[in-house]
């Protein structure tokens, strides 16, 4: 029984579903490195995995120093990582386990910002080939 299910034992919420993300095993193959399909937006496997320190939101001045292919494959990491916390809200909905107990909104505020931050730069670098467009014209 992990640590989540104990505590919220312990609060005494209603009866909770279990709830399993494990998939049947088809072959004995020990190399599988990438989950497959909706097995994507579980971490380790689990709906609701255990609550760990994550790093800061990226900076615009670091993301000025990133090419155009940087920023585009960061964009969609950060997009698959905003669709994992959203399933993981969802999930944590579903199984009705207070906002006190389980939250990833720190997290989501992150990629959030990272994401708001990609499209600034790129903002400002297609209003400078604008202007520079502009000015060669002229």
């Amino acid at each position: 029984m992990s640590a989540l299910q104990r505590l919220c034992r312990s609060v005494n919420l209603p009866t909770i579903r279990s709830f399993t993300t494990a998939r049947p095993i088809l072959s004995e193959s020990p190399t599988t490195t990438k989950p497959a399909g909706l097995y994507q937006f579980f971490e380790n496997n689990e709906p609701l995995p255990k609550q760990n320190w994550t790093g800061r939101a990226w900076k615009a001045d670091e993301l000025r120093q990133k090419s155009f292919d940087d920023l585009h494959k960061l964009w969609y990491v950060l997009l698959k990582e905003r669709n994992l916390l959203a399933t993981q809200r969802e999930e944590a909905k579903r199984l009705r386990i207070p906002k006190m107990v389980w939250t990833n909104s720190g997290r989501m505020k992150k990629c959030q910002k990272s994401m708001a931050r990609i499209k600034f730069v790129l903002y400002e670098r297609h209003r400078e080939f604008e202007n520079t467009v502009s000015k060669t014209v002229e």
